[in-house]
């Protein structure tokens, strides 16, 4: 039986992870699914975001469904004791380097974008954000410079990172529209130009694939007045940090976009890949606790987890559809349809589960 590592975390991570995990079970009632402590509440329970009692669950399983992590009161603490570390530690050490967020417009929220809906009307694309590098994993430091305290945070990438995000990229895109875009900063970063001689020559590899370059300014205004144009992005991890949350508003609201942390290849006998699936909307502590926080998002990590981890394309579309069909039967959280109107997080999740 295959194990599931539930993490809710902290904010509103256990009302959206709960729904999810509703789903989950609903499709997939063969597997084991444990929910352990991760971030600011564990750090409260144990002393620890990321508690040993937790790795060991993690360690033995084939996927994390994750809910989010974070707390105000940790502010000002070194990184290694705010609730953040936990995902850190969870991206690094199981090497989960390519971060897959699909933005895609479901028909009946085209007035829902932030665009109109002409500019939005059937958009599917994918930011593919490498994970594990990066200003993020840089050195950092605080001391005193000439007598003025100064902040230091190191951008880094070598080649192998660089090639096997790339590489990711370009299976991505074979597999759909065969359109890379590769975004950087090639006129002011060093890593910038290093990222661009690598993909130009990972390109080599896919004649099939059209790859274009595009600066990070550019790829951000592009992506509100065009964004059509794009079927994979391809970035650094600070870029894809910014450019995916941009792109979630296209959707109508950040509520609605998953994620998927992929790291190595498939499993050799036959099953998926280890995978990370959070929603990508973070804690939002303003609506922790009221129950009206959209699940969308998290219910469509679970699909990426049936779809990658488990190796269920099946159920993931089945997952993937029926909320497809409660968007279309006219449900609708607070936030993309109001007060007035609005259904909570777990009568939302009803009317997906009605509709598998």
């Amino acid at each position: 039986m295959p194990t599931i590592a539930v993490l809710p975390g902290d904010g509103i991570g256990p009302e959206v992870t709960a729904c999810a995990l509703k789903v989950l079970e609903r499709v997939r009632p063969d597997c084991d699914y444990v929910t352990c402590s991760v971030g600011a509440d564990a750090i409260r329970k144990f002393g620890d975001p990321y508690p040993p009692q937790t790795e060991a669950v993690v360690k033995r399983s084939v996927g994390i469904l994750f809910g989010a992590v974070g707390g105000t009161e940790f502010d000002g603490k070194p990184v290694q004791e705010r609730p953040e570390w936990a995902l850190f530690r969870l991206r690094k050490e199981n090497d989960l380097y390519a971060n897959i967020r699909p933005v895609r417009i479901f028909e009946s929220l085209e007035n829902a974008s932030s665009l109109k809906p002409e500019l939005v009307r059937g958009l599917d694309l994918i930011v593919l954000r490498e994970l594990t590098s990066g200003l993020y994993f840089g050195r950092k430091e605080t001391k005193i410079v000439d007598g003025v305290e100064t902040a230091i945070d190191t951008l880094y990438y070598n080649a192998k990172e660089i090639e096997r995000i790339a590489r990711f990229g370009f299976e991505l895109a074979r597999g759909r529209n065969k359109r890379l875009t590769s975004v950087d900063k090639l006129n002011v970063l060093e890593t910038s130009r290093l990222w661009r001689k690598i993909v130009i020559e990972v390109a080599k590899d896919y004649p099939d694939v059209a790859l274009e370059h595009m600066l990070v300014d550019n790829a951000a205004m592009q992506l509100v007045r065009d964004p059509k144009r794009f079927d994979v992005m391809v970035t650094e991890n600070t870029f894809g940090d910014i450019l995916s949350d941009e792109a979630a508003m296209l959707s109508g609201s950040i509520g609605n976009l998953p994620s998927a942390s992929l790291g190595g290849d498939a499993s050799a006998d036959g099953g998926g890949r280890f995978g990370l699936y959070e929603p990508i909307s973070g804690t939002a502590p303003d609506i922790a606790g009221q129950g009206i926080a959209n699940p969308t998002a998290a219910i469509l990590s679970a699909a990426m987890l049936v779809r990658y981890s488990l190796n269920d394309a099946a159920n993931a579309k089945r997952i993937e559809e029926a909320v497809a069909a409660t968007f279309r039967s006219g449900a609708r959280t607070r936030d993309l349809a109001g007060t007035s109107t609005a259904l909570g997080s777990a009568a939302f999740t009803e009317v997906v589960l009605s509709n598998l």
